[in-house]
């Protein structure tokens, strides 16, 4: 297939992108600085509203990523703009661009969040299951609504609800291991609340397997089988790395260093079931949380030396 990418240099995007880059897949970037020469590259500029129509014509799937990071810093009010107008008003322009398009992809992954459900303690989540409150819950909502308008265009459209990303090349992982390595791990808050998680590797598979399953639309939710409690987490964590984990992070000291932030991504529990790839025969790869970490970790060599600009 012929697969144009957004937000080609995060985390997801980039792993995504030499994926299926290496199964004979053709992937197109678009990037938001002028393209390289001789790259497979297109430019845009979703906050100006910029992108090329005639550019996008003829791609047989596109994944959109692009999204500015939600857990990089407190949230402040200016922040929170960016974060739902990097989601929403991207998402928007693509949908209307694909509108005009004389031969439009097949098929369009657009990303949302396990942060759709909000903060819903130990009930367990499907993708039938009602939204929840809050900010991040809202950014969800917007996000969907904004991707939905291609299914009038006659694109197939799939939204992964994803959960914590497990790489060692970036996301929530590595920023966790130099206080559990030097043995000052230990619970967030009560520790009760649930972690939806998953393996890079087996997101960028179940992107694959969702483009290549044409019966696959809607709401799926991109998480492992298996969820855990941050103190589960936490003591999975801690016997990967051979370091204790006695010290925890109360509640309070949550929501005095990462105000909302804190309260929404670190404290709130979302118990979330992938229920649609099961049916679908998905497979797997690291669907158990120590064995991931095992899995992980060991290929933390492989992003510690610097990578070419």
């Amino acid at each position: 297939m012929n697969i144009l990418v957004t937000g080609p240099s995060g985390l997801v995007g980039s792993a995504l992108a030499s994926f299926l880059t290496g199964h004979a897949h053709r992937v197109t970037r678009l990037v938001r600085r002028m393209p390289k020469p001789g790259a497979d590259e297109i430019f845009w500029d979703p906050d100006a509203g910029k992108l090329d129509a005639a550019s996008l014509d003829g791609f047989d799937a596109l994944v959109h990523l692009a999204g500015e990071s939600i857990a990089a810093a407190r949230w402040t009010n200016d922040r929170k703009r960016r974060i739902l107008d990097s989601r929403v008003n991207g998402t928007r322009l693509l949908v209307s661009t694909l509108a005009t398009l004389e031969r439009p992809p097949a098929v369009m992954i657009s990303t949302s969040a396990v942060g759709y459900y909000g903060d819903s303690g130990a009930e367990v989540l499907r993708e039938k299951s009602s939204p929840g409150t809050g900010f991040l819950a809202d950014v969800c909502r917007q996000w969907e609504k904004a991707a939905s308008g291609v299914t009038g265009c006659g694109i197939r459209l799939a939204v992964l609800r994803i959960g914590m990303v497990l790489s060692a090349a970036g996301g929530a992982l590595p920023r966790m291991l130099t206080p559990f390595r030097l043995g000052v791990g230990g619970r967030i808050g009560t520790g009760n609340q649930y972690i939806s998680w998953v393996t890079l590797d087996d997101l960028v598979e179940m992107m694959r397997f969702v483009l290549e399953n044409a019966s696959l639309d809607g709401a799926i939710n991109a998480v492992t089988p298996n969820p855990v409690t941050n103190l589960e987490f936490t003591k999975a964590l801690g016997r990967v790395l051979s370091r204790p984990t006695v010290f925890p992070l109360p509640s309070f000291a949550v929501r005095l260093m990462f105000g909302e932030m804190g309260e929404q991504v670190l404290l709130a529990s979302t118990r979330v079931e992938p229920s649609r790839l099961m049916m679908a025969g998905f497979q797997f790869c690291h669907p158990e949380l120590e064995s991931a970490l095992r899995h992980v970790l060991a290929q933390e060599r492989t992003f510690a030396s610097p990578r070419d600009p």
